[in-house]
């Protein structure tokens, strides 16, 4: 089930340029900027969701799938294609957004690259094992307004920088 949002008027969208967002856990202030960004670029957007969620963006497209365990992790990678940008904080998504040759983007503004992927991933790794073995593992700190400033700073750089790769 797709709901449809205010379209974007795609006559200025760069070929392969769409932001595709991961939006169960989405940061409210993320999606604002989002929207603002896409809109004042003619991006496409895309915020996938499960059913057990509802998203009424003013800009962008929802794309709603049912639930599961990595059901929106899948949609969205399937979905993927090089150039796209994803918004998402599950290191493994971001793994395989980098495999397709997209660039991918965490809500706090840290970029994830070819370069930093693999030490995240081994540390999720490590903290699960951990927890696991019932070791306490420090909880993430809570969201601050740099974060919301960081973020911004990255997409717009990465959307300036970073042309859409073949």
């Amino acid at each position: 089930m797709v709901q449809e949002a205010a379209e974007p008027d795609r006559s200025g969208t760069p070929a392969g340029r769409t932001i595709r967002v991961d939006a169960d856990a989405c940061p409210v202030a993320v999606r604002f900027t989002l929207e603002r960004v896409a809109r004042r670029r003619r991006l496409d957007l895309v915020f996938y969701i499960d059913e057990n969620h509802e998203l009424y963006p003013e800009y962008g497209r929802v794309a709603q799938v049912g639930q599961g365990h990595d059901a929106v992790d899948m949609a969205l990678i399937n979905d993927v294609i090089s150039g796209d940008l994803v918004v998402t904080q599950d290191y493994g998504l971001a793994a395989l957004v980098l495999a397709r040759r997209a660039s991918a983007i965490h809500p706090s503004g840290r970029v994830f690259t070819d370069d930093n992927i693999d030490r995240l991933l081994f540390e999720r790794h490590l903290s699960a094992k951990a927890r696991r073995a019932g070791q306490r593992v420090s909880s993430p700190r809570r969201r601050r307004t740099a974060d919301d400033k960081s973020f911004e700073e990255q997409l717009l750089s990465m959307l300036a920088d970073k042309p859409a790769r073949v």
